[in-house]
């Protein structure tokens, strides 16, 4: 098993600043792209391309950079159908869209192309994490941290054990990564805060949440989930004038609904008449998202047509196409909270 730290004893080795990281991601995106885009990249610089731009989005809440990721892993095992690393590639995007019987066919093809389940089974464990089968998940997770206690094998248990409802086990893990971390990329510590904002949020603890949200902020100061889930905490304590001044920052840089969502809802509360401006805007997005890729989209826009939206009739038709999808806590409870309205 993997020894314990007391959190008081984290030392953390200096990282790059997030705002000079963020540069140099683009760089080595805009030093990939010509070779991609003229066809003389090698499929590792391909991959490589798709899962930088991937993190890009993620970083910026930029939906468009996932899709651009997944049309290029589809070309990808199009140009490339013996590689398995391109069906990785390919199920990673699909993974994103929540694609994921597709995205567990695409491992499947790439171990009988000849990847070993060390190299996918953590791609696999995400996807059952995400469909809500946690014991499976848990079983190859814990595996692979005990087989080789990394980082990146021990930060992925803080997420599993806080979707388990493990808060104690979380914070371990929470510790012991950091203490593992010997990165100059401030992403991935910043990914960790963020994943603990998300339970203490989930547990209502909201100062914990605020300070796990904070410290991903200040990390990288771009990545918009991060804002966006502090501007919602800052909402619930009463702080509105910040909480809306981080969100109308975000629905200037971010194609996301969710920012523009939480705007309408934040001012509806606030007794403000800009909440109907935005609550077409994130409408109109929500609806257009649905339409190209309703399986990641579908609880979101449920839980906006609960609240801002103010339709409960299209809530629970979403919740119940999100709950064929992925049968997670969040999704039974965004089911009856969707049946309850109607």
């Amino acid at each position: 098993m993997i020894a314990a730290t007391h959190m008081n004893d984290v030392t953390e080795l200096p990282v790059t600043d997030g705002n000079v990281a963020l540069l140099n991601l683009q760089a080595q995106i805009d030093g990939l792209e010509p070779d991609v885009t003229l066809g003389n990249a090698a499929v590792e610089s391909r991959v490589g391309l798709t899962e930088l731009i991937t993190l890009r989005g993620l970083i910026l809440g930029h939906i468009a950079d996932y899709q651009r990721a997944d049309e290029m892993a589809e070309q990808l095992v199009r140009d490339a159908p013996t590689d398995g690393t391109a069906f990785v590639a390919r199920a990673r995007t699909r993974a994103v869209f929540h694609r994921f019987t597709n995205a567990l066919d695409d491992i499947d093809r790439a171990e009988r192309l000849g990847l070993n389940s060390e190299t996918t089974n953590g791609d696999r464990a995400a996807i059952f994490q995400a469909l809500g089968r946690y014991d499976e998940a848990l079983a190859m997770r814990e595996e692979a941290a005990d087989r080789r206690a990394s980082f990146e094998n021990v930060a992925a248990l803080v997420g599993l054990y806080a979707e388990r409802d493990d808060s104690d086990a979380a914070e371990r893990m929470y510790a012991e990564s950091r203490c593992r971390y010997r990165g100059v990329s401030p992403f991935p510590l910043a990914l960790l805060d963020f994943h603990l904002g998300l339970m203490w949020m989930t547990k209502g603890r909201l100062d914990d949440a605020r300070t796990s949200f904070d410290a991903a902020r200040r990390r990288v100061p771009a990545y918009a989930p991060a804002q966006g889930h502090l501007a919602e905490v800052e909402a619930e304590l009463g702080e509105t004038e910040s909480a809306l001044a981080r969100l109308h920052s975000l629905v200037a840089s971010s194609d996301d609904p969710d920012y523009a969502a939480q705007l309408a809802r934040i001012l509806g509360d606030a007794g403000r008449d800009e909440s109907q401006h935005w609550s077409r805007v994130a409408a109109a997005r929500y609806d257009e998202l649905v339409a190209s890729h309703p399986e990641a989209f579908a609880d979101h826009a449920a839980e906006f047509w609960l609240a801002a939206g103010a339709d409960s009739d299209k809530a629970l038709q979403l919740a119940r196409m999100n709950i064929e999808i992925r049968k997670t806590p969040r999704a039974y409870d965004l089911l009856a909270r969707a049946v309850a309205a109607n």
